[in-house]
């Protein structure tokens, strides 16, 4: 039989149970890093930045998201449904490449504009001054599919007799892709919404009529 001083000795050397880890919000420390990255970019975001807006050390955002490309990943993944999806729903939704354009260029200027979260688009803005090859490449991708997706819609309403057959499908797609990506780097530099209304305005003048 085991006497209570024994207990007590056993009590005393056993080893201590570790904490518990810190618990957090999953979803809340991925905004968090969704806007550090979007206000700041991919190479100038380092870990311990993240970490601090996260609110999590560095342990956890390694259990939780993996290492810093792999989170940036999910949060692209995340940018791309919770603030850039009026592209998509735009092409989806409008009956022609014309109004699915200006309607793309319209909300470009409300969302990149909007002082609830910084301004521009991240897909853009994470790119610039990037060092990482593959961080890079996944973004160029993601610009120039963006970019095909406008040229395939306009080649459908040239098939349709939407627009003339003799425009130009891969230039007229480019210059979307463009006024796109400039409205985000003037919103960046100070533009107000009513100021990129007036350009998306002035973009759509040169679609060709039937």
């Amino acid at each position: 039989m085991v006497s209570s001083e024994e207990t007590k000795a056993q009590a005393r050397t056993a080893p201590k149970p570790r904490g518990r880890p810190r618990s957090f919000d999953r979803e809340t420390a991925l905004e968090k890093a969704l806007l550090a990255f979007w206000e700041h970019g991919y190479e100038t975001t380092s870990v311990s930045d993240l970490t601090r807006v996260m609110d999590i050390g560095a342990p956890s955002l390694y259990a939780a998201f993996g290492d810093k490309r792999s989170l940036f990943e999910e949060v692209v993944r995340e940018y791309g449904t919770k603030y850039g999806s009026f592209g998509d729903r735009a092409l989806a939704e409008e009956p022609t490449a014309r109004a699915a354009v200006e309607r793309m260029l319209r909300e470009a200027a409300v969302e990149y504009t909007d002082p609830a979260h910084p301004s521009g688009c991240l897909v853009i803005h994470a790119a610039a001054n990037c060092s990482t090859p593959e961080v890079e490449q996944s973004l160029r991708d993601r610009r120039n599919a963006n970019i095909a997706a406008f040229e395939s819609r306009i080649k459908a309403d040239i098939a349709a007799g939407e627009l003339p057959p003799h425009t130009d499908a891969a230039a007229l797609a480019r210059h979307t892709g463009a006024v796109i990506q400039g409205m985000s780097q003037q919103a960046r530099d100070g533009a107000s919404r009513g100021e990129l209304e007036a350009l998306a305005e002035i973009a759509m003048t040169i679609w060709p009529r039937t």
